[in-house]
């Protein structure tokens, strides 16, 4: 102890009196190990720490699965889920859920509530325990239960400003009353993001005035209705393998009890913690591998900083071993040294996580899974202190060992000509080099395959015109608006009166915007006067209601007949509009308009095919469009829409006339969701987009790091070579030769590093090649050419510069004061 606290002492006095090395150091250090701090931070709350449940080792998703339509995470049908409830040996419980949206009639303007209709089950699945109040008890997802409702924590501060006498007192949910029983604690995740407020589903139908996204009782019986989503816990001794396998034979017997409604129909059993986290896990691990090499990157350079200080310190270490130092003493005070400076980086580089998670929290869409749980707790501290430790041991360990076995007579001979001791000090430091621009050709590689499949993403024609568009989400309460006449008469009034607002253009409507996932609605089909291809085939297709206006409001071109128009309404014959991809599937290479088709689910009647439109990106702009299917909405009357306004001017200046010109129709109604076109397309790139700016970050750093590091050895380079340039220049060397010996030196050790990561770049295209296809657009392929020229142009380039400056100074000593240089 006593030679440790000698050591720290003298470790920290001797840093002090070098304050340029240590500042440098220092800051190399933060910014590397700031950087996987905060990524680290994001990779615990997301891949590592378990969710904020009862045992959630044991939660399960459970989704059914459509082999004909080639869906593995479709919804279940009520009587499936009451068959998997009872036959199950394998799950202790299976709670279920519906999405819905509610209108909260409080105080002022009514606001929309995103909630959830669920099972009685649902929180005791969950293993959570209401804050106040009580959870659902069994029977009150029954037909003749009470209304009850329990609400998030965050919906109770916002609306009820935490009023604890809320507890059994009545709110009004879409015109109706219901009972608020119970509060849930604060942090409380849905098993739903965004779902504040939930409602008993009374599984055998109930009153649809009490459920009514539900509908008739009728409707709960319908096994080819697939519109609830469950999740369940599994028995301690049970595993997910046997609740998939069990389920599936269920599944099996159903599909052949029921072949009609069941064909084809499976299901699906994976871990709730898998199935949150999704398809962001290889992006997440992609970011953490990238702040790894920029702290190797640093690690290097303080390496390479250290090499350039036992330099120096060669005399003194040196006397030190005269006096009897013994190897492995010197080593403990170098490292002590080393690890002080890991420390101090470690340190400072807490203070730049905390300001990044913050800016990367305030950058991140809001579909990131777990978003609110990300923060810097004990084990990221844990880990925070674990990097500083062993990057101080890591880039300390081999300086240490070089400085310590100093040859006495060399090191007094190497003051003024160098020996071997220095050339290979500068060999390793050379080497070290090499693999920084090895490491940071590879960073720049990935980051240029991400941006550029960003911007080949951006360069994508969604179909429709983006620009001056204002749209809103209106959802009409069915308890309110039970009848289609009710619905209809609702959205012509809107629609005129947000017609006759001064600066809009036109107005329109759909059921499901693209690029969200609001409402998305599919229904089978027939072909009129063909046969199927099989007899188990049933075509499907995505169904739209739209206003006639809609097509001309979006800017979404005509192919060929026409688009819709005010006659066609609900008395008038059933038509419908298709798009070029539905076109090209059906009659490739004939008229479509004059076809018919039947959709067994709206009324089973034979539809006129009146137009064919441009396919549109509906589901995302990297997906394909898709079978698309418009419908007028009179003839199809759904309670949602999206309401799409073209405006001559910025589209949110219309935001408050708009709203008001929905409370002129109906008061208690309210709109969400209301965005520029512009940003819901925005919005749709939005983890790209992070994924692209966070790499591009780590790239730039990781560009300064490697100039910086490359610099400090060409400077340290020609601090011992300025007696030999001045004999070289008394000798009548040009001082271009100069120039160029040194520059020549230089790049053949940055592009030696370039062309090694060109290849180990290349060998990772091929070795990873399912992973990083993974995260790119299908046009970026894993060894873009453009890419994989463009990173190590720019590379050397910034390496050229690092090395010409110094290089350039060597061309201005003087040679008699370089023959004196000592």
């Amino acid at each position: 102890m006593e030679n440790l606290w000698q050591d720290l002492r003298y470790g920290l006095r001797g840093l002090g009196r070098q304050p340029g090395f240590t500042l440098v150091a220092i800051i190399a250090l933060a910014l590397g190990t700031g950087a996987n701090t905060a990524i680290f931070s994001v990779v615990n709350a997301i891949l590592l720490r378990p969710l904020n449940y009862g045992t959630p080792q044991q939660l399960v998703m459970v989704w059914g699965t459509n082999s004909r339509s080639n869906l593995m995470k479709d919804g279940l049908s009520v009587p499936n889920l009451l068959d998997y409830r009872e036959q199950s040996s394998t799950l202790e419980q299976i709670a279920a859920y519906s999405q819905a949206d509610f209108n909260l009639s409080h105080v002022g303007e009514p606001v929309h509530v995103q909630g959830a209709f669920v099972t009685a089950n649902y929180f005791t699945t969950l293993a959570v325990q209401a804050r106040y109040g009580r959870t659902f008890s069994d029977g009150e997802d029954q037909s003749r239960a009470s209304r009850v409702v329990i609400i998030s924590d965050a919906l109770w501060q916002r609306q009820f400003a935490g009023n604890r006498n809320l507890l059994d007192q009545p709110i009004q949910l879409n015109g109706a009353s219901f009972t608020v029983v119970g509060i849930l604690p604060q942090g409380f995740q849905p098993v739903n993001p965004g779902d504040e407020l939930f409602v008993p589903l009374a599984l055998d139908g109930g009153d649809i005035q009490r459920t009514p996204p539900v509908g008739p009782p009728e409707i709960m019986k319908m096994r080819n209705l697939r519109f609830i989503y469950a999740f369940g816990r599994l028995k301690p001794t049970a595993s997910i393998a046997q609740a998939r396998s069990e389920l599936s034979a269920i599944a099996t017997r159903n599909e052949t009890q029921y072949p009609n409604d069941n064909a084809n129909i499976g299901v699906n059993v994976v871990g709730m913690q898998e199935e949150i986290v999704g398809d962001i896990g290889p992006a997440l691990k992609l970011l953490l591998l990238a702040v790894g090499a920029v702290l190797l990157i640093a690690c290097v350079n303080v390496a390479n900083l250290l090499l350039a200080r036992a330099t120096s310190r060669q005399k003194e270490i040196a006397i030190r071993t005269a006096l009897g130092a013994s190897r492995g003493r010197i080593v403990g005070q170098l490292l002590t040294e080393s690890i002080l400076l890991g420390l101090a980086g470690g340190l400072f580089g807490l203070v730049l996580a905390f300001a990044g998670l913050k800016l990367l929290l305030s950058i991140s869409p809001p579909n990131i899974p777990r978003l609110t749980e990300i923060n810097i707790d004990l084990r990221v501290l844990g880990f925070t202190l674990l990097v500083s430790l062993l990057t101080g041991l890591i880039f300390g360990l081999v300086p240490a060992l070089q400085a310590s076995k100093p040859n006495l007579n060399e090191t007094l001979k190497e003051g003024a000509r160098g020996s071997s001791v220095g050339g290979n000090r500068q060999r390793l430091r050379r080497a070290l080099v090499v693999i920084e621009m090895v490491l940071t050709t590879m960073l720049l590689i990935i980051t240029g395959l991400m941006i550029k499949s960003f911007s080949s993403l951006q360069q994508i024609n969604p179909g429709f015109k983006p620009s001056n568009l204002l749209t809103m989400w209106v959802d009409l309460p069915p308890a309110m608006y039970s009848e289609d006449k009710q619905i209809i008469g609702f959205f012509n009034q809107a629609f005129m009166r947000m017609q006759a607002l001064p600066g809009v253009e036109s107005v329109g409507g759909v059921t499901s915007l693209p690029l969200t996932s609001n409402f998305i609605v599919r229904f089978r089909f027939t072909v009129d006067g063909r046969p199927p291809a099989s007899a188990n085939e049933r075509l499907t297709s995505n169904f739209r209601g739209i206003h006639y206006n809609y097509f001309k409001t979006m800017g979404i071109n005509l192919r060929s007949g026409r688009t819709f128009s005010e006659a066609d309404s609900e008395q008038s014959p059933p038509v419908a509009i298709i798009n070029e991809s539905f076109k090209q599937r059906f009659w490739p290479d004939e008229e479509a308009v004059g076809k018919r088709i039947t959709l067994p689910g709206i009324g089973n009647v034979s539809r006129e095919i009146v137009g064919v439109v441009s396919d549109v990106k509906h589901a995302s702009l990297d997906a394909d469009a898709g079978w698309e299917l418009y419908v007028p909405y009179q003839q199809k009357p759904l309670n949602v829409m999206n309401l799409v306004v073209r405006t001559a001017g910025e589209p949110t200046s219309l935001t408050s006339s708009v709203r008001q010109a929905i409370l002129d129709v109906d008061p208690s109604q309210a709109i969400y969701d209301v965005k520029t076109m512009d940003r819901v397309v925005s919005d749709s790139l939005s983890q790209p987009r992070l994924y692209s700016v966070l790499l591009g970050i780590f790239a730039v750093v990781a560009l300064v790091l490697a100039g910086v590091g490359i610099y400090g050895v060409m400077n340290h380079t020609v601090n011992q070579r300025i007696h030999e340039i001045g004999i070289r220049l008394a000798l009548g060397a040009q001082r271009g030769d100069i120039l160029k010996m040194i520059v020549g030196q230089g790049m053949g050790m940055a592009l030696l590093g370039v062309v090694l990561g060109l290849v180990a770049a290349l060998l990772l295209s091929f070795t990873a090649a399912h992973f990083i296809k993974g995260l790119l657009f299908e046009t970026v392929g894993v060894r873009d050419l453009t890419t994989f020229a463009v990173a190590p142009v720019l590379l050397a380039f910034i390496a050229f510069l690092s090395i010409y400056i110094p290089a350039r100074r060597a061309t201005k000593v003087d040679p008699m004061v370089a023959l004196r240089y000592e």
